[in-house]
C-alpha cells in the first residue's frame, strides 16, 4: 500500500526519466549478452567459451528481468 502511495504522487517527468533509464539498461546490457555470445566482446584473460556463456546469462536474466518488471506493474 505505501508503494502505490509512493507511485500516485509520482510526478510524471520522474516516471518518463526512470522509464528511459531502465530502458537504456535493458537495452545496453541485450547488446553487451548478445556482444558476448556473439564472440564480438571478449574480457581478457577469460576463455572464449565461458564469456559465451556468461553472454547468454546477461541476454536471459535480462528478458526475465523486464518480463517481472512487467508483471510488478500489473
Amino acid at each position: 500500500m505505501a508503494k502505490a502511495m509512493r507511485m500516485a504522487r509520482a510526478r510524471p517527468i520522474s516516471m518518463l526519466v526512470n522509464l528511459v533509464v531502465w530502458l537504456t539498461g535493458v537495452l545496453v546490457s541485450l547488446a553487451v549478452g548478445f556482444g558476448m555470445a556473439d564472440g564480438i566482446l571478449g574480457i581478457r584473460w577469460v576463455p572464449d567459451t565461458i564469456t559465451v556463456i556468461a553472454g547468454w546469462v546477461v541476454v536471459i536474466l535480462t528478458i526475465l528481468g523486464v518480463i517481472l518488471a512487467i508483471v510488478e506493474r500489473m
